[in-house]
């Protein structure tokens, strides 16, 4: 699908002469009003005792940590749960705190979150104190359970809360109701490092480290691992999420990163120094996510926690064969989707307002993925199916800009009580389960209620672009700059422009891939590659001429840099 292409409206003043025109456009393209809102020093991010909730987790877990309790972290199947739990366990170690361990839901047996069973395995590892990250906010009964097992819990969590909220004795969620904290956007790694930071104020406080004849820690030497969580659970990067996105980054680049972190990075054969934030949600992200979608999360967090490189290296590999084996389940579930989908196409004539699929034989750790996939190509709502057990389907739910997926499930459970059996999420992802004797009646409420929002949209869907770039901006330099003007990514864009090239060459890579070589009036030749193209459409000898949506990249081979364009739409002049 060929998508108009609309260039950003830019107005006001600029916002420095110090910044390159081209970048101080971008800035502004993105809402940015001053130089303040780009403060990318730790000094910049908001203190944590504006978060609702955490003076009473900070002394719960400071007590827990003098009298020694037994603390176990239940955490979340994915790369933002094994981060907030990964942060956690480091930063308690680094405390001089040993009495934890942590559980991560397998999500085939046990499903999401603390669940009454996950709180009987933490009882019989003798949990005094139980910290759930990343989940917590809806599971009532988990914590019901726990309470009356004699355990304190400290729920934190980011997920938007339903309108009860558990009995835990503490909850730090900057979505719950009554919490002031300015970024309602941060990940569960987020919320995990600021619960983090808080215990150790705590215990300052207390004496607690002069007493135990320990150095305070820096906890900054967790933030490779903040970044990562942050950035591929594709939270908003408002001002507090760049600043911790580029705080990791820069430890990442200059090689002070966890050993578990570098072996992801070079194990997909990339260079630490030349990370860029969209790499830790395209290259170590969905190694981390292979390990809870196909197998046990506990793999992921275990390469997180390793300091010994070559051991760390070992995981590494085993999580990228992980990965290869998900892509593959990936792309024969995307095929069945699309079939599923023609055909139903065919027999309605039009294609709904929101899509639902489901097949018997769909892998429940990828339907997220497939549920994405088919949301760009279609952009609309998506919901993909897959069984749990016998009686009940999970799903997994990936929107549009515009259309809050949570509030689309809300409403239907509330318009159609009795058809979702619990439901969870944000604004762009959510997660379901339901019985699958009600898939019908769940998929005409859906589409029916995902109508009304998708009407509300101006049906227009379009490629935001930065405008051109000059032949003077086509090289090194400036592409450097662009990549330190960032971290981008969901909600503060990477810069995508778009311009007419005169095509020289044009060859398929990987089989499903084209690479070009292109030339804009005045400047020099440039490489190009444009993923995952139409094959009944490229490549073709007949088109001379192009024009491209593009993002402008660096390519390192043999320790040499080339600038290359990443091609997001390619159009035949």
């Amino acid at each position: 699908m060929i998508l108009p292409i609309v260039r950003r409206e830019v107005s006001g003043p600029s916002l420095s002469s110090d910044l390159h025109p081209v970048i101080d456009r971008i800035y502004r393209g993105r809402n940015i009003a001053n130089m303040d809102d780009l403060e990318n020093g730790l000094k910049g991010l908001t203190h944590f005792n504006v978060l609702k909730g955490m003076p009473q987790a900070a002394q719960i877990l400071a007590h827990a940590v003098v009298q020694n309790k037994r603390i176990i972290i239940v955490g979340d199947f994915d790369a933002d749960g094994a981060t907030s739990t990964s942060v956690c366990i480091l930063a308690l170690r680094a405390m001089g705190y040993h009495n934890v361990d942590f559980l991560v839901p397998n999500r085939f047996d046990f499903g999401y979150g603390l669940s009454v069973p996950i709180v009987d395995e933490a009882a019989k590892q003798g949990a005094e104190v139980i910290v759930t990250v990343d989940n917590g906010i809806s599971c009532i009964d988990g914590v019901t359970h726990a309470k009356s097992l004699g355990m304190q819990v400290v729920v934190t969590d980011h997920h938007l809360p339903g309108d009860v909220l558990p009995p835990a004795d503490a909850i730090v969620n900057p979505n719950q109701p009554g919490c002031e904290f300015p970024s309602k956007n941060l990940a569960g790694v987020g919320v995990a490092f600021y619960i983090m930071l808080a215990l150790k104020a705590e215990l300052q406080q207390q004496g607690h480290f002069e007493k135990s004849g320990l150095a305070p820690p820096n906890l900054a030497s967790l933030l490779d691992i903040v970044a990562v969580g942050t950035v591929a659970d594709v939270v908003v990067l408002d001002k507090n999420n760049r600043i911790l996105v580029h705080q990791g980054l820069q430890r990442i680049r200059a090689g002070k990163c966890r050993p578990g972190i570098k072996a992801l990075v070079e194990v997909a054969n990339r260079d630490c120094a030349h990370l860029t934030s969209t790499d830790l949600g395209f290259v170590v992200g969905p190694r981390l996510n292979a390990a809870g979608r196909l197998d046990d999360m506990s793999q992921g967090i275990a390469c997180l926690l390793e300091d010994e490189t070559i051991q760390a290296r070992m995981i590494a590999a085993e999580l990228d064969a992980l990965n290869k084996e998900r892509r593959e389940i990936e792309t024969g579930m995307k095929a069945q989707a699309e079939s599923v989908l023609e055909q139903m196409a065919l027999d309605e004539g039009d294609m709904p307002s929101a899509l639902v699929v489901y097949r018997e034989d769909f892998h429940q750790g990828v339907i997220g993925i497939v549920a994405g996939r088919l949301k760009e190509k279609y952009l609309k709502p998506v919901i993909a199916f897959a069984h749990q057990d016998d009686e009940i389907i999970k799903g997994s739910a990936r929107s549009i800009p515009g259309v809050h997926i949570r509030d689309v499930l809300d409403e239907v459970n509330t318009r159609y009580p009795g058809v979702i059996e619990k439901f969870g999420g944000h604004a762009m992802a959510a997660g379901l389960s339901l019985p699958v004797a009600k898939l019908q009646d769940f998929e005409r409420a859906f589409v029916d209620t995902a109508r009304a929002h998708m009407a509300k949209l101006d049906g227009n869907h379009a490629l935001l672009s930065d405008g051109d770039l000059s032949s003077k901006e086509l090289c090194l330099p400036f592409a450097h700059l662009l990549r330190q003007a960032g971290p981008f990514g969901q909600g503060f864009e990477s810069p995508l422009f778009d311009g007419e090239f005169a095509l020289l060459d044009q060859r398929l890579v990987g089989q499903k891939h084209l690479k070009m070589v292109l030339k804009s009036d005045g400047a020099n030749e440039v490489d190009a590659i444009a993923f995952n193209v139409d094959l009944k459409s490229w490549p073709n000898a007949m088109v001379k001429r192009v024009h491209i949506a593009y993002r402008l990249d660096i390519n390192v081979f043999r320790g040499q840099e080339t600038v290359q364009l990443i091609v997001e739409q390619i159009e035949a002049r």
